[in-house]
């Protein structure tokens, strides 16, 4: 469809004549890799701060609890899932690093919101693929060879990362 054409809508696509709320068009506009790493690298340092805050109440409530609540320190193993299902599968639909360059992460159909387990899972295996190269360099090739430059974890779980 061009832009000469009656119901053009520049960055949407409609599939199957599915509507968003309002009856407007589902956003789609894919998100690049390059802002996609860029947002990730944000994140880290937002990780970091989280940890540290996540390490200190656990450290107080141990003290508070005579060492019963430092059992909770393994959950720092973790931190960077919590921090991602806890802002992705929030209502903002995205990381504090995903908001700052406009990204957020929605079921590309529908348009519809992640829940908290998803944005778990979908973060569980977005630290499997980083953390083992070859499966990190398969991810990235779904990314580079889709025109809709979705990741090979975003796929498996049938998400997209947007632009707003």
């Amino acid at each position: 469809m061009t832009d000469f054409q009656p119901g053009y809508h520049p960055g949407y696509t409609n599939p199957a004549g599915m509507q968003g709320p309002g009856g407007f068009p589902v956003p789609y506009v894919r998100a690049s890799l390059g802002g996609r790493t860029v947002a990730y690298l944000l994140d880290l340092a937002f990780i970091f701060v989280f940890t540290a805050v996540l390490a200190t109440a656990i450290a107080i409530l141990g003290v508070l609890t005579f060492g019963f609540a430092w059992m909770l320190f393994p959950i720092l193993g973790i931190s960077g899932i919590l921090y991602s299902a806890i802002t992705v599968g929030g209502p903002k639909q995205s990381t504090l690093g995903m908001r700052m360059l406009g990204l957020r992460v929605v079921a590309p159909e529908s348009g519809r919101p992640v829940d908290f387990l998803t944005a778990a899972v979908h973060a569980l295996l977005f630290y499997v693929a980083i953390s083992t190269f070859l499966l990190w360099c398969l991810d990235v090739l779904f990314g580079l060879v889709r025109s809709d430059r979705r990741l090979g974890h975003d796929l498996l779980l049938g998400l997209a990362v947007v632009r707003d």
